[in-house]
């Protein structure tokens, strides 16, 4: 049961200002409107918000509200409450707010640096360092060293955006040498450019840290926010919002052809048995190493019809290792094994004594279809018409999470030609993929007998 508290705050002159009603419950905001969440978030002279509220709030406002008109409502807010009249007691108000209101932005540079990628962002930010500088020579400087610090992490990210685009048109380019089997020995194959499971795993996670690094928290949120007019705006909507996340679900879907790829394309049924042996090692190794993305791109690369169907190449396989690391993927029960093995790798990292126990690498596309199920199953909006708080706190915690795992810095040495073999060398297409396995064990059907016709 909520208390409704009319909550209000005491500024300077006794001046007592309402910002409509807060609900809390065991000390908990629970629902609240969107003027009075918007008000919460405002530092005064002698209060700043909760940084587990600040977190919450500038994640999912955007449900609700554009991340500009949030930042303009927010400075206009800090600004106009420091007002008397009285230009020299302005002044000297202001500078008692302006570090709190430097703190604030800090936090919402550094934790959603993304949002800035708005030119109105930017420009609020100019303004408001302009406004800081006649006021306070400290917090001027910190707002000038924020400003850097967040340029440069936006650089960084156009620079990682620009090479995933050229790896991909690198990747894109097919050469005659993939089209067929019997065209295709020239290929170089994973097991020559890297025979050890082990090594092979590491590089995957430094592949996967790399891109869940440039993922930022609030492209959860707008896979589903905002569907509206604003939509066709310059600036922050101009840039795809997500493109990050989906840049990296198209990772495991790259990985996943490339094992698959990998498996149909020898010649030889025990150079393919040889390799799905191989892809079963490098499975167990990112088990081993907390690295569940890859492992389960590998199992569905493994799983793919071209390649299940390859009888009597699975014949020549051991298969015990496979089975019990498709066990602790198995979808059952809402992945309830994973989620048990999540769970202890979460433990681990936790109470880690070095960096390679600190990794945890979720299925993401999992971790993706929670936050989207949390989305769609709790109201945004209370009957009140009150902004259901505690679906936001449950949407931070499953992002802060994230967080946590996505600050890893991946320990293992790079292999610069295994990481460009991973991410470059051209894949088979599906159609290509069945073509490759038909060649390898002839159609045992008519239906299969149809399909190698049909692809021809």
């Amino acid at each position: 049961m909520c208390t409704v508290l009319s909550k209000g705050r005491i500024y300077p002159h006794g001046v007592t200002a309402s910002y409509g009603e807060m609900c809390y419950h065991d000390n908990s905001l629970v629902s609240a409107s969107l003027e009075a969440l918007i008000q919460h978030l405002v530092p005064t002279v002698d209060y700043y918000p909760d940084r587990s509220y600040v977190f919450t709030f500038l994640l999912s406002s955007r449900l609700f509200l554009h991340p500009y008109e949030l930042m303009t409502r927010v400075c206009h807010l800090c600004v106009e409450q420091q007002r008397s009249g009285d230009a020299l007691l302005d002044k000297i108000r202001f500078r008692e707010v302006a570090p709190k209101l430097v703190q604030l932005l800090t936090e919402w540079t550094e934790t959603f640096p993304y949002d800035f990628r708005d030119e109105r962002m930017m420009r609020c930010l100019k303004d408001m360092t302009h406004h800081v500088a006649r006021g306070d020579e400290y917090s001027w400087r910190a707002m000038q060293q924020m400003t850097q610090r967040l340029i440069k992490r936006l650089s960084a990210l156009g620079q990682y955006e620009e090479a995933v685009a050229a790896l991909n048109t690198v990747a894109m380019e097919r050469p005659a040498s993939l089209k067929s089997k019997q065209a295709s020995g020239q290929r170089s194959d994973v097991m020559s450019v890297c025979e050890d499971a082990f090594i092979l795993a590491q590089q995957l996670t430094h592949i996967e840290l790399d891109r869940l690094s440039f993922i930022g928290p609030e492209e959860f949120i707008q896979t589903f926010a905002m569907k509206d007019p604003l939509e066709n705006h310059k600036g922050f909507f101009r840039k795809r919002k997500t493109s990050n996340l989906e840049a990296y679900i198209n990772w495991f879907n790259r990985l996943s052809y490339l094992v698959a790829t990998e498996i149909c394309m020898p010649v030889k049924k025990k150079h393919r048995a040889r390799i799905i042996e191989f892809f079963i090692d490098v499975a167990q190794e990112c088990f081993n190493i907390g690295n569940f993305n890859s492992l389960m791109a590998i199992i569905t690369g493994m799983n793919m019809s071209p390649v299940s169907r390859l009888k009597k190449t699975w014949s020549k396989v051991n298969t015990d290792k496979f089975e019990i690391l498709e066990h602790q993927m198995d979808p059952s029960s809402n992945f309830s094994n994973y989620r048990t093995a999540l769970r202890g790798a979460t433990q681990r990292s936790e109470t880690a004594h070095s960096s390679q126990e600190k990794i945890v690498i979720p299925f993401f596309s999992l971790l993706i279809k929670d936050i989207y199920f949390l989305n769609e199953g709790c109201a945004s909006r209370l009957p009140n018409g009150h902004i259901n708080f505690e679906k936001l706190w449950e949407l931070a915690k499953q992002v802060s999470e994230f967080l946590v795992w996505r600050q890893v810095i991946c320990p293992f040495d790079r292999d610069r030609r295994v990481l460009q073999y991973l991410v470059t060398t051209p894949v088979f297409s599906e159609d290509e993929l069945h073509l490759a396995s038909y060649e390898s064990e002839g159609p045992e059907n008519n239906m299969e007998k149809d399909s190698r016709r049909s692809l021809r």
